[in-house]
């Protein structure tokens, strides 16, 4: 049975008795912060598991991607994974204990045919109930065996959710040389048993403190690895001998031109390329981009891993675009959005293979070089402060170091690695300021309230009730004219600054006083607090007020916020579906939207992505809002923002009918997108790694933005003594006549310099049977400098050369040193950089060539005559 036939097996035999087959969910485990990754088969489960949603099939099976990376420095052995497909059968309190043991037993034994002899069972240590559900089965009560809570109970997944008691079914591969147990059993880590099927009773929910509750209804969550019963089926004793990794190893091999079963060290080295080959397809695919925290982090220590042991074995030129096409090519099938994004799951790897190949070089050969000091050879251990020093200077992981450390029997101070990493953590945390928004929990606490309701999403006027007056961070009975204070309304229709919407401003007129609202923030847990100023009279606390809205800056900030929904449905098309929000500003001037996306837009992708957003506003689409639980709102299709935390309800905010665009927001929009009028993108840029910034204007913005391009325009017509529409011909001439200038320029400083370096020749001085020639130059570029040291080369062929000029009012110098002076030990940015030192400046280069700036011109020719010197 291959893999294709395992899964479909599976999923077949639950779906003939009642379940509802589920297709695999992201690796993301999106609206679960206690996760980083999707690690089991029952994640995507968990709110069903907790009652907070009804499943319409209290029964499901699934066959889900599974990554852990605990298992990240461990794979290259024959048993470790990083990435694995867990099949499993669910129930929603329909089912228990009977029924899951029983089909587990029918589908190993009568499906899968696997020999009962064969199998051993294990269950928790005073699970009787599940022992007399074995013995129905006529399993012997010799081969069940009770263990302890490290590994027969299992869960939660994360840091709380379902839990439970748990039995397992393992596999009997026989005796295993080397055992030193006289009664080996399940549990043993010799190898002999393989356990292939983990049935969870989930009775318990375990909070982050460890503290477990009974379920109003106990559920069945099972898990069997795909990988562990394929190696069984086909006869093989590991998961890279089986049709998933076949391919694989092979083509690792062949572009390694390694032979599969050679050595160990070889082995290992290809397991881990295939393996890596496999998960990161599947990561790019779900959303992740490399990055250097978080899952970003994990894809990257992936491709670097990879890349690293791929060198090992001779794959020096870049490999995993050809690896990982096998990856998608095979499970392309299942897993369709592995064949939907193939082209850029490949770009993100070559990007990201390409930038590392460069940086490998360089920390290969800085770990060479520390493991090459005495110190380390020595004490066999490269210090704390070392490790980090190539990861914060070179971006050179602490795990290679390690890696790599290891292959020359060095090890790696890592508990010191972590101790730079907190100082540095420290320092941050030290210049960072914090705010009233620190001290809510404290006013929330005095003025006995959690929260302030928001009025704001339907109407920009509130007549409430002032229930907190915060100035200097204490409360107070009373403000008046002048002071400065910051305000807590029974409810608002301010909206708090959050989720990249600034707050909004506006007035709070009491019965004897008017208040300025300059600023409206958020405070935890969740109050709107007001900022600003008493513009006349008194307000006190507990009087009614009216709040009202500055709804000209409202509209603006709405006409930006609706933009920025439009702005990623238009990129989605333009750029494609793997575009994912990772941050926005929008304010009432202007918006600023970042994405993920590889490489800069090209002119034409930024001018069909106006093109696109000003169709959707032009066709006055309806702005429409619904509230309705998390889980669905994702299923019916609502974009989340990428890592945002969502509450159980969410607020799905829709642009027509059907929807060009669906995204959970909880901010303040237009009604139809005719309102946001224009929109134009102001710029594209980089903003790190695989991210990218839109700024754009809409609306007003936009107005006042193209009136000061025309005004600019015209001033550039009057300057150039031309009209508005004639200035590209006319700029063209005046650009061309400036490039002809600076040809005649250029050429005259050329013929200055070459007739000052045939002086020079005549005064060339031998130094230790060194020709040397160090002089001035008129002022000439550095590229004039570099021609005449190469005149200078070809007249004299052995030489070392240090020439001086002060351009642009500051000292320049270059030098050059001939091969064979090179071979003798000289070195050009050596030269370069103590002679530039004189002139309070520095620079450097290579042995042959270097060029270095300073800052005082007048002691250039005392920097010349130190040359001398240096030789």
């Amino acid at each position: 049975m291959n893999s294709k036939e395992l899964r479909s097996t599976f999923l077949d035999f639950f779906a003939d008795r009642g379940h509802k087959i589920w297709p695999s969910s992201s690796l993301i485990p999106h609206g679960d912060p206690t996760l980083l990754l999707t690690n089991s088969g029952m994640v995507p489960f968990k709110k069903y598991f907790l009652r907070e949603l009804i499943a319409d099939n209290p029964r499901a099976v699934s066959c889900q991607k599974c990554f852990r990376t605990n298992d990240i420095d461990s794979v290259g052995d024959p048993g470790h994974l990083t990435f694995f497909e867990m099949l499993g059968n669910f129930s929603f309190g329909d089912y228990f204990k009977k029924e899951a043991i029983n089909w587990a037993w029918e589908f190993v034994t009568v499906t899968l045919k696997l020999p009962e002899d064969r199998l051993w069972i294990t269950i928790y240590k005073d699970d009787d109930e599940a022992f007399a559900y074995w013995r129905t089965l006529d399993v012997p009560a010799s081969r069940i065996v009770r263990l302890g809570e490290s590994t027969n109970f299992w869960g939660p997944a994360g840091d709380s959710g379902p839990c439970g008691p748990c039995s397992e079914i393992h596999y009997d591969f026989g005796f295993q040389p080397g055992c030193d147990h006289a009664e080996c059993l399940p549990g043993c880590d010799c190898g002999r048993y393989s356990e292939i099927w983990n049935l969870v009773f989930n009775q318990f929910y375990q909070d982050k403190e460890g503290r477990r509750t009974p379920l109003a209804k106990p559920g069945i969550d099972t898990g069997m690895g795909l990988e562990r019963v394929l190696c069984i089926l086909q006869g093989k004793r590991t998961v890279y001998e089986t049709d998933l990794f076949v391919p694989l190893i092979e083509k690792a091999a062949a572009l390694s031109g390694q032979r599969y079963g050679s050595d160990e060290q070889t082995d290992n080295a290809l397991r881990i390329v295939a393996e890596h080959s496999r998960g990161i397809p599947f990561l790019i695919a779900d959303g992740v981009l490399p990055a250097n925290e978080g899952r970003g982090y994990v894809l990257r220590r992936l491709l670097r891993r990879a890349a690293i042991h791929g060198r090992k074995i001779g794959m020096n030129k870049l490999f995993l675009t050809d690896t990982a096409p096998l990856t998608i090519q095979y499970l392309g099938d299942i897993y369709p959005e592995l064949m939907q994004k193939r082209d850029f799951i490949l770009k993100v790897i070559s990007v990201e293979e390409d930038k590392f190949n460069e940086t490998i070089i360089t920390g290969l050969e800085l770990v060479d070089a520390i493991i090459d000091t005495r110190e380390v050879k020595e004490s066999k251990l490269i210090p704390g402060v070392d490790v980090f020093r190539l990861y914060d200077t070179y971006g050179f992981p602490p795990e290679l170091t390690s890696e790599i450390a290891g292959t020359r029997g060095i090890r790696v101070e890592l508990d010191g690695f972590k101790q730079e990493m907190e100082k540095q953590r420290e320092k941050a945390r030290a210049g960072q300021r914090f705010g009233l928004a620190d001290k809510g929990t404290n006013i929330a606490a005095l003025l006995g309230i959690n929260d302030t309701q928001f009025t704001g999403s339907k109407q920009a006027r509130d007549n409430t009730r002032l229930i907190g007056i915060v100035v200097d961070d204490s409360l107070s009975d009373s403000i008046s004219e002048g002071q400065e204070a910051t305000l807590i309304l029974e409810s608002t229709p301010f909206y708090g600054e959050m989720g990249g919407q600034v707050g909004d401003t506006g007035k709070i007129i009491g019965t004897q006083g008017t208040f300025s609202v300059t600023a409206t923030i958020r405070m935890p847990p969740g109050i709107i607090a007001h900022k600003g100023k008493v513009l006349s009279g008194v307000l006190s606390a507990g009087e009614n007020i009216l709040a009202e809205v500055d709804s000209e800056r409202r509209l603006d900030i709405a006409r930006n916020h609706t933009a920025t929904h439009l702005l990623q449905a238009a990129l989605r098309l333009v750029l494609g579906e793997h575009i994912q929000q990772r941050g926005s500003l929008v304010a009432p001037d202007r918006l600023r939207f970042d994405f993920s996306h590889l490489v800069p837009m090209s002119a034409d992708d930024i001018k069909m992505t106006n093109q696109l957003v000003n169709d959707m506003i032009r066709k006055n689409l309806p702005v429409y809002d619904e509230e309705m639980p998390y889980q669905q709102a994702i299923e019916s299709g609502a974009v989340a923002i990428f890592d945002e935390k969502y509450s159980d309800v969410v607020r799905v905010l829709r642009v027509g009918m059907p929807p060009v665009s669906a995204e959970l927001c909880g901010g303040t929009h237009v009604h139809a997108s005719g309102e946001v009028a224009c929109f134009h993108i102001v710029a594209e840029s980089s903003i790190g790694t695989s991210l990218r910034r839109i700024e754009a204007v809409t609306g007003r913005g936009a107005e006042r933005y193209f009136e000061d391009r025309l005004n600019a325009l015209s001033r550039i017509a009057d300057y150039l003594e031309s009209e508005p529409d004639r200035v590209l011909e006319k700029a063209s001439s005046f650009v061309q006549e400036l490039k002809e200038s600076k040809k005649r320029i250029l050429s005259l400083e050329r013929e200055l310099a070459l007739t000052n370096a045939k002086n020079m020749l005549a005064g060339v001085q031998v130094v230790k049977n060194v020709n040397l020639i160090a002089g001035r130059m008129p002022p000439v570029r550095v590229e004039i400098l570099r021609e005449v040291a190469d005149w200078l080369c070809d007249q004299v062929k052995s030489v070392v050369i240090v020439l001086g000029t002060v351009y642009d009012d500051k000292p320049l110098f270059l030098a050059v040193v001939t091969p064979d002076l090179v071979a003798k030990k000289y070195h050009a940015g050596d030269i370069v950089r103590q002679v530039a030192r004189v002139t309070g400046g520095s620079g450097g280069g290579k042995p042959n060539l270097a060029q270095a700036g300073g800052k005082d011109k007048t002691k250039l020719d005392e920097a010349l005559k130190l040359v001398k010197g240096l030789i």
